[in-house]
């Protein structure tokens, strides 16, 4: 039974930051139950507004139906009484539909909708996608835009007038044109959030154009630091904002942009950093070297934002 209707789920969430907890891996690459629960148990009790399952950041992409599954239901039983969980859903339709019906089975109060399988789909395909997978349930549902998946506003606002329970758009093209005109199109029926990767780069001009809230990876591993650098973007504190850039945003993305795919390594990275290894990634993801996760430990170290009782790793 949710907690929440889809309406009450879009107006917690618009109003807090998001993020979403990576899924812990053994060294055989097989899901560590008691990490990933762990791992929850902490994200849920440092004041986000709630935390999205086997996402990006999760490898959702690398899970299979089953696991999915798992990691949903283990994310509800940890997290749940404290934040609300959404669950994700991709790949092909009936698979999306099926991850969709588990995350609810679950527990889950949304869930997000990743991109289909498809090397290219329009309008007409994309609206099919979206609404089989919320008529298939009643739990509210976020459709990602981004890669394949590039919804015009006419096609956002006939699916939210068609179904209650479609709440929320997620834009990770940073396209001003195409989100000006679908939050100016949908306005408050929705709510907006940002999901470029590494948002806080470009959370305050997102922010003018109707997104509350974004989608923090850095959360993962220095929650107290991504939740002030929340509360400085919502005051508008373009200072307070650009010192934080300066300080650790801008240097952790010298370190991401090193190799392809760090973007989700160097949050599994971050975390080894600060003593709570989550384990590996799996491919074609590559882990981070020693010397770049070395490197990001003196990064947090050198930006006084290391948490409590989080060790630091020896210099190399």
């Amino acid at each position: 039974m949710s907690k929440y209707t889809p309406q009450e789920l879009a107006d917690q969430l618009k109003d807090g930051l998001l993020s979403f907890p990576v899924t812990a891996f053994t060294s055989e690459l097989e899901i560590d139950e008691e990490a990933y629960r762990t791992h929850l148990n902490w994200q849920a009790r440092q004041g986000v507004a709630g935390l999205f399952a086997a996402g990006g950041t999760g490898e959702g992409f690398s899970l299979s139906p089953e696991e999915n599954a798992l990691v949903a239901r283990m994310a509800v039983e940890e997290a749940g009484d404290v934040v609300p969980v959404l669950g994700s859903a991709g790949g092909a339709t009936y698979l999306a539909v099926a991850n969709a019906r588990a995350a609810q089975a679950a527990g889950c109060e949304g869930l997000l909708l990743l991109p289909p399988y498809l090397t290219e789909c329009d309008q007409q395909g994309l609206e099919a996608h979206v609404d089989a997978v919320c008529s298939s349930v009643d739990i509210g549902v976020i459709v990602y835009n981004r890669a394949n998946a590039i919804y015009r506003a006419d096609t956002v606002v006939k699916l939210a007038e068609k179904h209650e329970n479609f709440i929320g758009f997620k834009d990770a093209t940073g396209d001003i044109e195409a989100v000006t005109r679908v939050v100016a199109t949908a306005g408050d029926r929705l709510f907006y959030l940002g999901g470029l990767p590494t948002a806080e780069t470009f959370a305050l001009p997102m922010l003018q154009l109707g997104m509350s809230t974004y989608s923090s990876a850095m959360y993962n591993f220095v929650p107290e630091f991504a939740l002030e650098f929340y509360s400085d973007v919502r005051r508008q504190d373009r200072v307070a904002v650009t010192e934080k850039l300066n300080r650790f945003v801008l240097p952790y993305l010298d370190i991401r942009d090193r190799v392809k795919g760090y973007g989700v390594s160097i949050v599994k990275g971050g975390l080894k950093a600060v003593g709570r290894d989550a384990g590996p990634v799996r491919p074609p993801l590559q882990d981070m070297t020693e010397q770049d996760i070395q490197d990001l430990s003196d990064l947090i170290d050198a930006a006084g934002i290391r948490p409590a009782e989080a060790p630091a790793l020896a210099s190399a």
